[in-house]
């Protein structure tokens, strides 16, 4: 199945068979390793992305099911020498032990903010509630989705 896709702002065509998801697609035909695999049931959250601004799990997205979409992953969000706010206060707030978790954590945090520029404990909360981190952050993790809003609010006119 022939079908674009815009991949982290880079227009993008694919034949692959119906049944590759995008987590597939986007590690193995595009070498972007920020999605992790984790579960494979679209449960643990490792493999968020967002399409078009919204977190999405894909493992269990089709490829196709996305055409003409926009997808972004960790490695479009910002660089190692200019980080995006959410990743700077992952970063800040040392809320990475093993690292399995962070993408989805990450991208989560990114598709919260956008929609909820300033939430509360309980929406964070709520928010991440189906993203597992297997090492036991998770207070870290909330202080750096704090952290975040605050420096996303910074970087808003």
């Amino acid at each position: 199945m022939t079908f674009a896709l815009q991949i982290n702002g880079s227009a993008r065509q694919f034949d692959t068979p119906r049944e590759t998801s995008l987590l597939h697609l986007l590690r193995n035909d595009c070498g972007l390793n920020g999605p992790k695999y984790g579960c494979g049931l679209g449960q643990c959250g490792s493999c968020t992305v967002l399409v078009d601004g919204v977190a999405a799990r894909s493992c269990v997205v089709p490829a196709h099911g996305v055409a003409g979409r926009h997808i972004t992953t960790l490695e479009g969000l910002g660089t190692r020498a200019a980080p995006h706010p959410v990743q700077q206060a992952f970063i800040d707030a040392q809320a990475a032990q093993c690292g399995y978790c962070l993408n989805g954590m990450v991208m989560a945090t990114v598709a919260l903010l956008a929609r909820v520029p300033d939430p509360t404990p309980k929406q964070v909360r709520a928010e991440l509630s189906h993203n597992l981190c297997r090492c036991g952050t998770h207070l870290e993790i909330l202080d750096a989705v704090q952290r975040a809003a605050r420096l996303c609010a910074e970087d808003r006119p």
